[in-house]
């Protein structure tokens, strides 16, 4: 049977983007329909950041078990043992309470959640095909929250052997071999974990580097790791397709030398990024530009459609959750009537590889190349005792401040090293608030923490560092 409904808001996307859009707009007071065709919490709740992070975390206490660190501390855990079913069954429990508690969050709100997949005929209509018959909705205003796929490249479609994060991340048996196609964060940080599970481990990159999206200082302690593990690195190097010949899989591929490789593989992982998810759902039935191929929107994330708005993944890059949230929140409050545009002074980012990398703002070739002379600071993460006193000092950790030379205002913060995704609040507050070096410095920083080395790299900058 049909049903058609009429709302003051339309949420299309169940993701970070979308309901935190809907569950605003219902605190505000607006009558708000969510359409979600798959479970709430989008890709990274469901199939993204939290459950690969859990994997990380497994991965990372289970390669500990056997680790020289262990015995350093004087700790003995016996044999080390891997039921990678159950690591993935509690990976999924984790998934499942965040699933639930999004579902109350807009239930309390008083968001009617709607289950299926949207169709729009227009720019304030569509259909949604529910288990129970067709439902119509129409509403003033259409938050566009569709979220990104991962690329799929058409010489290597995914299939049983080839696959992307989705599937890497519900593999019930570690790989023998994993093959990674792309050393960007998502390859890295899965290509990492797996090394800790027991996976032999190659990655096939066609830039010249990895991480590219990072500056070389804080890509080389990273590198170093990948090295130590074992782990075989194919830089200049271009995917070319899978022979699967004489009962045996490899990955084909080229070097920058024009020799092909043949890479054995047990599975392919290809993480070459993400794309809008722009197809299939009635986009060519709205009239709103696009930009290559993001919606194009304002700085409120107003399309060129009349209270149509766009958010997320689906406006272009960074594609974060933090930054669709934030989206989210302030478009349903323009909805409601208050003044707000998206202008955020910088996005934070965290790479949770082997170690990690945080970054904000600009890094100083970044800074220098738009003509800006800085100041910078950089202080190691083996001169910081709390980073000692948690097997974090050795893997090549910093903290570096950039700051511009005239008035010393920080415009950029990064780090790499092990717990630092920790300090991206600080990093993010810091830039967002204006702050100088002389800010940092004069703030006390709790001993001992992690923390304490963006205070002395601040001092450094200014020439007078303490521990170092």
């Amino acid at each position: 049977m049909s049903e058609s409904l009429h709302a003051k808001v339309l949420v299309v996307g169940g993701g970070p983007g979308g309901y935190v859009a809907a569950i605003r707009a219902g605190q505000l007071g607006l009558d708000t329909v969510l359409v979600e065709a798959d479970r709430l919490g989008g890709t990274c709740l469901i199939r993204g950041c939290i459950p690969s992070k859990a994997l990380i975390h497994a991965a990372s206490t289970y390669a500990s078990l056997a680790g020289d660190s262990m015995a350093r501390m004087g700790i003995s855990a016996g044999e080390s043992w891997l039921d990678m079913a159950q690591t993935v069954r509690w990976k999924d429990s984790i998934v499942d309470k965040l699933n639930g508690g999004v579902t109350a969050l807009l239930k309390r709100a008083k968001v009617r959640v709607v289950d299926g997949w949207a169709t729009f005929q227009d720019g304030k209509t569509c259909t949604v095909e529910t288990a129970s018959g067709p439902v119509t909705i129409t509403a003033e205003h259409v938050i566009l929250a569709n979220g990104s796929v991962a690329v799929e490249l058409p010489f290597l479609p995914f299939g049983e052997t080839v696959i992307s994060s989705t599937e890497a991340l519900c593999l019930t048996e570690v790989p023998k071999r994993l093959v990674v196609v792309g050393a960007g964060y998502i390859g890295l940080e899965l290509g990492s974990a797996f090394r800790k599970l027991g996976s032999q481990v190659t990655v096939v990159e066609a830039t010249d580097s990895i991480l590219p999206l990072f500056d070389h200082d804080l890509a080389a302690p990273v590198a170093r790791w990948l090295k130590e593990q074992g782990v075989t690195v194919h830089l200049g190097a271009r995917a070319k397709g899978l022979d699967l010949e004489h009962g045996e899989t490899h990955l084909i591929a080229e070097d920058k030398a024009g020799a092909t490789l043949r890479l054995p593989a047990d599975k392919v992982l290809v993480t070459v990024g993400r794309r809008p998810n722009t197809q299939g759902w009635g986009l060519e039935q709205m009239a709103v530009d696009l930009t290559g191929p993001f919606v194009k929107v304002d700085e409120r994330c107003a399309t060129s459609m009349r209270n149509v708005w766009a958010i997320g993944d689906l406006v272009g890059e960074p594609m974060l959750e933090h930054k669709a949230a934030a989206q989210g929140e302030m478009v349903a409050e323009i909805i409601a009537g208050q003044n707000r545009r998206f202008d955020p002074v910088a996005i934070a980012a965290v790479c949770f590889t082997e170690p990690e990398i945080v970054s904000a703002g600009l890094a100083p070739r970044e800074a220098e190349a738009v003509g800006i002379e800085v100041l910078t600071g950089v202080f190691p993460y083996t001169a910081n005792g709390r980073a000692r006193s948690m097997e974090a000092a050795d893997d090549g950790g910093f903290v570096r401040v950039v700051a511009r030379k005239d008035d010393h205002r920080l415009i950029g913060l990064q780090a790499v090293g092990g717990h630092v995704s920790e300090l991206s609040a600080e990093f993010a507050l810091a830039l967002e608030m204006g702050a100088r070096l002389e800010d940092i410095a004069g703030t006390i920083h709790v001993h001992p923490t992690l923390s304490e080395a963006v205070h002395e790299a601040a001092l450094r900058a200014l020439g007078h560092a303490i521990h170092i």
